[in-house]
C-alpha cells in the first residue's frame, strides 16, 4: 500500500492497462508472455501496471482465468516492481467478491472496480454501498471505482461521488476513481476533494483518456492510464514530461501526434481488436487476438494501419 501526502493510494505518472494475451488457435490464455510483456513495459518507463481492465478484456474472462493473469503479473512484477491495480468488476457479484478476495490476498497494490452492469446504481450513495460490499471483501487493500460511463451507462459526477465518500466514511479503503470520460470539469473539481484541512485531497485519480491527457495534467492530474502506453510510451512520456515542464508549446506538439495515432488505429474497428493490432504491429510483444465476440481486424487494415502510424511518428 502506498502512502503519500495523506492519501490512502497514490501513483503518480504513467500506468498501462496492459493486454491480456491469448493463443490464435482457441483463444486460450497465453500467460508465457507476461514476464517478456511486464520487462518490456519497465524498460520504457512505465512503472504501473493495470490487470484485468477494458484493455485487458477482464470481462470476456471467468474468474479463475482472471484470477491467473493477476497471478502471472504478480509473479512478473516480483523483478520488475511494477505497482499492480486488478480491475475485479464486470461480472455477478458473488464473482467480483471472489476476484477482490483473491487480489488482496495476492498483495496488489490496489482494486479498481466497475459498477454492476446490470442492477445499474441510480445514486452516488448506491454506488458506494456497492463499493463497500466490495472493498469488505479485500481488507487490506484501497480500492479505486472505474468511472467509464460509454460502457457502464453509469454516468454520476465524480466530485459528488468522493464528497460522499469523504463525508460518510462508508468506505474507508476508498481511494479514488479511474476517470475514463471527457468532462474535465468533473474531473478536475474532484482532485480537491477532501483537501480542505491538509491542503490534500485523500482521493487519487487517474485520467482514462489518451486524447485529453495535455489539458487533464494542466488542469492537476499527475497520474494516467491509458492504452497507448503500451504500443506508444514515448508519446506518454513526452505529454508528461512536457506538463511538468510547463512547456504546453511541445506538450500540444506530442499530444496532437499521439492523438492523430489513435485515430489511425482505432478508424478500423473497435478499441481493443485495433489497439491489440497496433501492439503486435509496433512491439516485440505479440498478445494475439482479442477474444471473440470481439473479431481480429483485416490483414488489408494493418497494413494500412502500419503505414500509416509509421507516417505520423516520423513526421
Amino acid at each position: 500500500m502506498t502512502m503519500l501526502q495523506g492519501k490512502l493510494y497514490e501513483f503518480q505518472g504513467l500506468m498501462a492497462p496492459v493486454f491480456t494475451p491469448f493463443s490464435k488457435e482457441d483463444y486460450s490464455l497465453n500467460l508465457g508472455v507476461i514476464p517478456a510483456y511486464a520487462k518490456y513495459l519497465a524498460e520504457n518507463g512505465i512503472k504501473g501496471i493495470l490487470v484485468n481492465g477494458t484493455s485487458g478484456e477482464g470481462m470476456s474472462m471467468n474468474v479463475e482465468e482472471r484470477q491467473k493473469v493477476t497471478e502471472a503479473w504478480k509473479e512478473a512484477a516480483s523483478s520488475t516492481h511494477h505497482n499492480i491495480m486488478v480491475q475485479v468488476g464486470g461480472a455477478p457479484l458473488p464473482d467480483v467478491l471472489k476476484l477482490a478476495e483473491h487480489a488482496d490476498r495476492c498483495g496488489v497494490d490496489s482494486l479498481l472496480c466497475l459498477p454492476d452492469l446490470f442492477n445499474k446504481p441510480s445514486s452516488v450513495k448506491e454506488l458506494l454501498e456497492y463499493l463497500q460490499l466490495v472493498s469488505n471483501a479485500a481488507p487490506k487493500t484501497p480500492i479505486l471505482y472505474y468511472h467509464i460511463p460509454a460502457f457502464t451507462g453509469v454516468n454520476v459526477l465524480i466530485t459528488e461521488l468522493f464528497s460522499e465518500a469523504h463525508r460518510s466514511n462508508m468506505v474507508p479503503r476508498f481511494a479514488g476513481a479511474k476517470f475514463t470520460y471527457t468532462n474535465l470539469e468533473d474531473g478536475a473539481t474532484s482532485l480537491r476533494v477532501g483537501s480542505e484541512l491538509s491542503g490534500h485531497s485523500p482521493y487519487s485519480v487517474f485520467l482514462g483518456s489518451d486524447e485529453t491527457m495535455l489539458g487533464a495534467f494542466a488542469l492537476g492530474f499527475n497520474s494516467a492510464i491509458g492504452t497507448t502506453f503500451n504500443i506508444l510510451p514515448e508519446l506518454g512520456k513526452c505529454i508528461l514530461s512536457s506538463s511538468t515542464k510547463n512547456n504546453f508549446v511541445q506538450g500540444q506538439e506530442h499530444q496532437w501526434r499521439l492523438t492523430q495515432a489513435v485515430r489511425a488505429i482505432t478508424k478500423h474497428g473497435k478499441w481493443v481488436p485495433t489497439m491489440k493490432a497496433a501492439m503486435n504491429l509496433r512491439t516485440k510483444i505479440n498478445v494475439g487476438p482479442p477474444r471473440p465476440p470481439l473479431k481480429c481486424i483485416t490483414l488489408a487494415q494493418e497494413d494500412e494501419m502500419k503505414l500509416e502510424l509509421a507516417r505520423i511518428l516520423s513526421d
